[in-house]
Formats: structure tokens, C-alpha cells, sequence
């Protein structure tokens, strides 16, 4: 097995994609990145602990590439958005990979570049890319939380688009 923490918007959306993802065996939302040790969601939220809304995904390389869960990650967020994805605006809201092994970083850099070369966003990605110091669990009221809380009107209106618009682009590859 493999680990990934990856930041892109709300980890809500994140987790919802990649739990449904073929190859993926675990999702937890966390923060990474910041500097005060076991944050809460309210003080993620403040703005002020530096820290990123991230999943740890856990993947089987075997059936899915590290590479290939970085293609999807560049897909279902806006990785041009400095501090955003729509309207969630903050540094907790930024485009970030935090990488856990030796080779995970020529990977991201490798799929970084493919993805400017493909020019799909039009713009230059701000994607940070920097090992992972640790990883925060967030509280467990966000474990599954689209699937627990489907007709929320947050979950209708940002994460349901991003769910079907993996499910869309990587349909041979839904769980």
C-alpha cells in the first residue's frame, strides 16, 4: 500500500471522489502544512495555522499508479486558484501535495508538467509540491461526508458536480 495527502478545496469533495475511486482502500480528511500541532476544523478555518485541507488517501500501486491519482486530483479541483477552489476562499483552501516517500516528488513534478504541457486550465498551475511534515486527522463529524449528508446544499452545489464529473472522465475506473 501507498499513501497519498493531497489539498485541493474542501476535503469533502476530495474524499467523496477518491472513495470512489478503483485502487483506493482508505480516505481520511486532515490538515497538513501548518504550524499548530492537532488544529480543529474552526481554527483551520480561521485562517490562521497555516494549515491545508488535505485527504490522506490510501491506494494499492498495483491496481492504481501514483501517477494516475494525481491525473484525477488535476481534474476535479482548479489547481491555477491561489487560496480557492470556487467560493472557498483561504490558504486552507489551496492546491497542495505533500509527498510521503522518495519518489512521489519526480512523480508529481512529472505530472505537473504533463498537465501545463496540455494547457487544460489555461492558466499556470500554483500547486505547492513539499514533503509531508504530518498529517492531522480531522475531527470524525467529516469522515464520509457527502454520502452522509447528500441533499446538503453544499454537497448539491460543489461536491456533486466534482463526483460526477470524475465519474464522467474516469468512468473505467469507478469503483
Amino acid at each position: 500500500m501507498e499513501t497519498a495527502i493531497l489539498g485541493g478545496g474542501c476535503f469533502w469533495c476530495l474524499e467523496a471522489v477518491y472513495l470512489g475511486l478503483r485502487g483506493v482502500t482508505k480516505v481520511k480528511s486532515g490538515y497538513a502544512g501548518g504550524h499548530v500541532a492537532n488544529p480543529t476544523y474552526e481554527q483551520v478555518c480561521g485562517k490562521k495555522t497555516g494549515h491545508t485541507e488535505v485527504v490522506r488517501v490510501e491506494f494499492d500501486p498495483a491496481v492504481l499508479s501514483y501517477a494516475d491519482l494525481l491525473r484525477v486530483f488535476f481534474t476535479i479541483h482548479d489547481p491555477t486558484t491561489p487560496n480557492r477552489q470556487g467560493n472557498d476562499v483561504g490558504p486552507q483552501y489551496r492546491s497542495a501535495i505533500y509527498t510521503t516517500n522518495d519518489t512521489q516528488p519526480e512523480t508529481a513534478r512529472a505530472v505537473m508538467a504533463e498537465i501545463t504541457e496540455s494547457n487544460i486550465w489555461g492558466a499556470k498551475l500554483v500547486t505547492e509540491l513539499e514533503p509531508l511534515d504530518i498529517f492531522w486527522p480531522a475531527e470524525p463529524e467529516h469522515d464520509d461526508y457527502f454520502n452522509r449528508n447528500p441533499g446538503s446544499g453544499y454537497c448539491r452545489a460543489v461536491v456533486a458536480p466534482k463526483v460526477a464529473k470524475f465519474r464522467k472522465t474516469f468512468a473505467d475506473r469507478v469503483k
